[in-house]
């Protein structure tokens, strides 16, 4: 037994240890086999691997019939979506019929698709509230129905409203030039906001000669390809053609605008205003009430406990959901019974002895219901509150007995006599201001005096003005010298002199800031230390710190911010998407929005469209808002940071002070003090909070009234914390140079400035970098060392930084513009305000 034991260990053979020697193997250049790198593996599993979940290995067919099955799901809803759109279970097809040019009549259009030979049957008469050339169409043999409303291009704040919830838009074009230059202008808007379906439509071309046309038609399809390429042209001068029009339109692909799916909207087709005191509704109905305005639910469910937004109106609350009954049904005998949403109960209210009962869907909960409060209560006492030191109050107490002595009225106490002003200043620089416009004065008179010499030297003594030749030619002269005048006098009552006094200083402002940008003049009577103490220097823009928490202003107390906007953004959206609560899109529903000031109303009753959207959540809470722009080409006139502008932003439209600033990756921005044409601009604001996507547009007003459209662009972020800083540079001038030393001049003027400013990095405009290294003298000449040698034509520079806010003038109320009116050959002004 022990014999064959000893075989056996003999059998086994050596197993070498851990010291083994092991050799380098061939680099034969190839890659390792799957088998060599599992033999190496011995069976380990990376950690990444072990924690996903396991994927299904498939087949070559299933894959492919997975493909094919998620392809036609996918196209089954777009067909559904699309079908749904103006049938039965879905809302009628919103069309906007929209005239560029002035020549073109867009109620002959309208006429044409309401007559009997297009096949539709005009149901509802003036459907939509406020707009006098409206109509409910339905087409029995397309089995849709449609909503048609002109709207005239005058309004530019209705024209938007209202094409930003429509389903088409029908564009009536001339003949023969397309669209005017205001047309244009309204296409620039439009374009701007989100372009949803449209169709081009001309009149007129069948009455051209037949070898006419097909030139019109190519010459008007090369003038529209440039904004509208690959769009089919509709002429439409007979029945036929409205027939074909509206097959076009039930048909044509919808274009999605984000800002509108993601909320849902209406546009009101029948408002009724109830005071909440009797009193009000005699005494002119200024108060509040209660809005009922009914309308087709359009984009996603509408929820009773949700704010609605009223465009140019503001925020509101909403009590009740009502379902009338449908007045525009796709089959006119039987109308389809509403079913209550998940959650809401369905009450009956008499509608009357003629009327059909009113269901109510849905009633508000106080406790559920989103609150309007829009900013955060701000406490003044909620801060650090420290005791002033004693030596604090001894330095105080100094420099109250260290007061000015002045003169004062007998019987003036102390407290009284701080709030004169000293008078000798306001002298002096009254006196400064006079001097001055003296010697323009002065210099006036002087080359009018020399004109006058000039011509009295020139006149020969010896000429003779006798004769009628000479008369009649000075007859003539003061003939026309006269109309010359009474012309200028006529084109001076039209000039605002304090406009253009005003644009001339923003002119040489813009230009000044063009060539020598952002350079200041250190001023002679105030110390630069005291003048620019809230600034400071950089390093580096990019990679110094700084704080965004630091020093920030008293109006970010009253702004909302959230941790991760993107974060809530996703799943605010993904929330709204998935919602089925409400009343559906499609339904014909009546909401009661509750404390609406009469100007609603009034606003109604003067023939502008009322548009209403339900607001997500946070959606009415003030914040800073960062909006990305581009300067419009048709605008050149300078605009100036904190300027107000008027907004256009999704569904939104206010008015407020914005600031500029560059588009960049950075944790830091630099400000910019105009809004440049070459170059995109980040705009920063107040405004309420608003989740992207969605187009805005910026609009300045005149003195006369009148809008401008300034930039186009879409919303970026909702950011407190993004840093907006201003430049200065305050520059110098090298006096003496020497190698790489150079003494400085004209950017202080004292020696304390120079120490004080001494730790802050110096550049030159031709690329120098250096320091101060001394102060000479005591009248601002400072010794400097550069990198390199200057250039006796360089200028020194000193950057410094600091950081700015926008101006807090948030007005969610902007009132109609004035627009300029074409009459018989005449220029007029009109307020589209008046009846």
């Amino acid at each position: 037994m022990v014999e064959m034991a000893a075989d056996g260990e003999k059998q086994q053979g050596h197993r070498p240890g851990i010291y083994k020697q092991k050799n380098k193997g061939h680099k034969h250049g190839k890659h390792r086999t799957k088998g060599e790198i599992e033999r190496e593996n011995k069976g380990r599993v990376s950690v990444t691997v072990l924690t996903k979940k396991q994927r299904k290995e498939q087949k070559k067919m299933d894959r492919r019939h997975k493909a094919n099955q998620l392809r036609k799901n996918k196209k089954d809803m777009v067909l559904t979506e699309k079908r749904r759109l103006g049938s039965r279970d879905g809302p009628p097809h919103l069309v906007v019929v929209v005239s560029l040019h002035a020549q073109v009549d867009a109620g002959a259009i309208t006429k044409l698709l309401r007559g009997e030979g297009a096949g539709g049957i005009v149901h509802h008469d003036r459907c939509i509230s406020g707009v006098s050339d409206s109509f409910g169409l339905i087409l029995p043999r397309f089995k849709q129905r449609f909503t048609f409303l002109s709207q005239s291009t005058a309004d530019m704040h209705s024209l938007l409203d209202v094409t930003k919830i429509a389903d088409s838009l029908v564009f009536v074009l001339d003949s023969t030039e397309g669209w005017d230059t205001y047309g244009d202008y309204c296409l620039s808007c439009i374009f701007a906001q989100g372009l949803p379906s449209y169709a081009l439509v001309c009149q007129g071309v069948s009455e051209l000669p037949v070898k006419k046309r097909v030139e019109s038609r190519r010459a008007l399809s090369k003038i529209t390809e440039a904004r509208f390429p690959d769009a089919r042209l509709f002429p439409l001068d007979s029945e036929q053609d409205a027939t074909l029009l509206l097959r076009h339109l039930g048909t044509q692909r919808q274009r999605k605008l984000g800002f509108r799916s993601k909320r849902s909207h209406l546009i009101a087709q029948h408002v009724t205003f109830t005071p909440n005191n009797p009193v009000d509704s005699t005494s002119g109905a200024t108060g509040l009430g209660t809005l009922c305005v009914s309308g087709y639910v359009r984009g996603r469910p509408l929820r009773v406990d949700r704010l609605v937004h009223i465009s140019g109106h503001g925020d509101f609350q909403l009590s009740q959901i009502d379902a009338p009954v449908d007045p525009l049904p796709l089959n006119l005998t039987v109308s389809r019974p509403l079913k209550a949403s998940k959650g809401g109960d369905v009450d009956m209210q008499d509608g009357g002895e003629n009327e059909a009962p009113v269901r109510v869907l849905m009633k508000a909960d106080p406790s559920n219901r989103e609150s309007l409060q829009a900013e955060a209560e701000v406490d003044p006492m909620d801060g650090e509150q420290t005791w002033p030191t004693e030596s604090e109050l001894l330095e105080a107490e100094e420099a109250r007995k260290k007061k000015r002595v002045m003169k004062v009225p007998k019987g003036t106490s102390d407290y009284q006599a701080t709030w004169i002003v000293d008078e000798g200043e306001e002298e002096n620089g009254d006196m400064d201001e006079e001097s001055s416009d003296n010697d323009d004065d002065d210099d006036m008179m002087d080359e009018a005096m020399d004109k006058e010499d000039g011509e009295t030297d020139s006149q020969d003594p010896g000429s003779c003005c006798d004769s009628e030749e000479e008369e009649e030619e000075e007859e003539e002269e003061e003939v026309c010298s006269t109309e010359r005048a009474g012309a200028d006098q006529r084109y001076d009552e039209h000039m605002d002199e304090a406009a253009e006094e005003e644009g001339l200083k923003r002119y040489r402002d813009a230009r000044a800031n063009e060539m020598f940008p952002d350079e200041v003049d250190t001023p002679l009577d105030t110390p630069a230390r005291i003048r620019f103490q809230r600034y400071r220097g950089l390093k580096s823009f990019r990679s110094s710190p700084w704080d965004p928490m630091e020093n920030l202003p008293l109006d970010y107390s009253r702004i909302f911010q959230f941790q991760s906007f993107e974060r809530t953004r996703r799943r605010i959206l993904a929330e709204a998407a998935a919602e089925e609560d409400g009343a559906m899109d499609g339904w014909y529903v009546t909401l009661h929005i509750i404390d609406v000031p009469f100007s609603v109303m009034e606003s109604v009753q003067s023939g502008k469209p009322l548009v209403l959207v339900s607001l997500l959540p946070h959606e009415q809470k003030m914040s800073v808002m960062h909006v990305l722009v581009r300067r419009h080409p048709s605008n050149t006139e300078p605009i100036k940071s904190k300027e107000e502008l008027v907004f256009h932003c999704g569904f939104r439209r206010f008015r407020a002070s914005p600031i500029y600033s560059q588009h960049t990756s950075a944790d830091k921005h630099k400000m910019e003090r105009f809004l440049r044409p070459d170059a995109p601009a980040v705009v920063s604001l107040y405004a309420p909070i608003t989740f992207p996507p969605a187009g805005v547009l910026l609009f300045k007003q005149r003195n006369d009234g009148i809008q401008d459209l300034v930039a186009t662009g879409s919303l970026l972020s909702c950011d407190p914390q993004r840093v907006v800083l201003k430049r200065i540079a305050l520059s110098g001038h090298p006096f003496k140079i020497n190698r790489r030393s150079a003494v400085v001049r004209y950017m202080f003027f004292n020696r304390d400035d120079i120490m004080w400013f001494k730790p802050v990095e110096l550049r030159t405009k031709w690329g120098r970098r250096g320091h101060i290294k001394e102060a000479l003298g005591t009248h601002g000449h400072m010794k400097c060392v550069f990198d390199n040698q200057l250039r006796s034509q360089d200028t020194v520079l000193m950057n410094l930084y600091k950081r700015v806010y926008p101006r807090w003038t948030y007005d969610p109320y902007v009132p109609a513009p004035l627009t300029w009116v074409k009459k018989e050959g005449t220029v007029e002004m009109e307020d589209l305000d008046m009846e």
